[in-house]
């Protein structure tokens, strides 16, 4: 039975993602939040499974998006690859920062996030094209501040990557694929990361490693890769503007929620 509330889970979070055009992590640890409260998980590991949990599923399915960006030629792997260097010691500072927080003070933190990724879309707020590329130190630089700022929210970067590269001039397709590719280093560093923070926290329950729950990330992984591709055909028969402020009342909501 809990497996297959994974299962719903999954094909919900992918199906919104596909639908909204935002990381799975965004949709993937509040629901996490929420389940893993509901099956009684000590209220100061749950949130960092949540949160662990997610980055594990991202490693999953960012690898599809990646390979759909890449077909079309749209991922600038020059600009990957000296963010990644920063990403990698960003994302494990993250993961650090995280353990040192208590479980309520970091679903606060998410809540914060949360609310302030829902005023973005609800007004469509987008940086403008000014200043061009930095060279390799401040591609790591940025790197860093995403991977840090992503091991802490759960998300593979998305809401964080995209609006730098645009802001750096690179056109929208390429930032969104390049982001799609940064997400992968997040989510694997991020998921390892909490692993080890947690490994030997009394409190996990059984089928956890660390801060990663196994049948939450198998359940969520295997469905919503699946359904990822149906939101983003069921995007297209629907009005972007009205869904992605249907989207950013539910994150608010959850924000406030998570606040209280």
């Amino acid at each position: 039975m809990e497996f297959l509330i994974y299962l719903v889970l999954g094909g919900f979070a992918g199906t919104l993602a596909g639908l909204f055009g935002v990381g799975g992590g965004m949709i993937i640890v509040p629901v996490l939040v929420y389940s893993f409260a509901a099956q009684g998980f000590p209220v100061e590991v749950l949130t960092h499974m949540a949160v662990g949990t997610s980055l594990a599923t991202i490693a999953f399915t960012s690898i599809n998006a990646i390979r759909a960006h890449h077909l079309k030629g749209a991922v600038r792997w020059h600009l990957f690859v000296w963010m990644t260097v920063g990403i990698l010691g960003g994302t494990l500072l993250g993961a650090w920062t995280a353990s040192l927080l208590e479980g309520p003070s970091l679903q606060r933190i998410i809540g914060v996030f949360a609310i302030a990724v829902a005023i973005q879309m609800a007004f469509d707020l987008k940086p403008r094209a000014g200043q061009d590329v930095p060279g390799k130190p401040g591609l790591a630089a940025a790197g860093g501040v995403i991977g840090w700022a992503s091991a802490i929210f759960g998300i593979g970067g998305g809401s964080l990557t995209v609006p730098f590269l645009v802001w750096r001039s690179v056109p929208m397709q390429q930032a969104v694929a390049t982001s799609s590719a940064c997400g992968l280093p997040i989510a694997i560093a991020g998921a390892l990361s909490f692993m080890v923070t947690g490994w030997n926290n009394p409190s996990l329950p059984e089928w956890s490693m660390g801060y990663v729950y196994l049948p939450g990330l198998v359940g969520i992984a295997a469905t919503s890769m699946l359904f990822a591709g149906f939101g983003a055909r069921l995007a297209h028969r629907l009005s972007q503007r009205v869904l992605k402020r249907l989207f950013a009342l539910l994150l608010t909501g959850v924000g406030i929620n998570f606040l209280m």
